[in-house]
């Protein structure tokens, strides 16, 4: 079974961070299979409601993303993309775990988005919100999202993300949809694997 095939390939691997060169290979074969039995190939106009919600990360090639457990003395949680679309809108928000107790934090874009056809998106970068869990009072991606979107200012570094002019915009393209998991493809030729949460 594909699905089974692709979650035990990704299992123990901390969503990227310790698959070896082989390992990816491994996963990008097995992710490849099973987008190929994508039951949802137009999901923006017929599983929209299936793409609504709070997706875990299971799985990325993003060093970008992976690349935030290589700073001293942190290590990354738990990562979530959330998705509105009746707002067009896409939150995503990486947990980071310090080894300093009371010093774990959050990293979160928000973003929104424009379809440009039935199964990819454009995004456009808005606002990053860097700072401390407490500071914050996060909890929880449904209530920092409720915070963003009331318009509210946080004590953290707090800034609008301005698009350069002429620059290519990034675009995701979601490769397989169904009820509880997600495949989506990146702009810079990075694959992401995501359950509902």
């Amino acid at each position: 079974m594909p699905k089974a095939r692709l979650l035990d390939a990704i299992a123990g691997k901390n969503r990227g961070i310790l698959a070896s060169k082989i390992d990816r290979q491994a996963i990008l074969a097995a992710i490849t299979e099973l987008e190929l039995r994508n039951p949802h190939p137009l999901p923006l106009t017929t599983a929209i409601d299936l793409l609504t919600g709070n997706w875990r990360l299971l799985y990325t090639s993003s060093q970008s993303l992976l690349g935030i457990d290589r700073f001293p003395l942190v290590q990354l949680g738990t990562i979530y993309q959330c998705i509105r679309p009746a707002t067009s809108k896409v939150y995503n928000i990486a947990e980071v775990n310090n080894l300093i107790p009371g010093l774990n934090g959050i990293v979160s874009i928000a973003a929104t988005f424009t379809p440009v056809n039935e199964s990819r998106v454009n995004v456009q970068f808005n606002r990053s919100i860097v700072g401390l869990q407490r500071l914050i009072n996060y909890t929880d991606p449904d209530r920092l999202i409720s915070a963003i979107e009331s318009g509210q200012k946080f004590t953290a570094i707090d800034l609008p993300i301005n698009r350069q002019e002429g620059k290519t915009p990034a675009w995701l393209e979601i490769t397989y949809l169904e009820e509880s998991l997600r495949i989506s493809r990146g702009n810079e030729g990075s694959v992401f694997v995501l359950t509902k949460n």
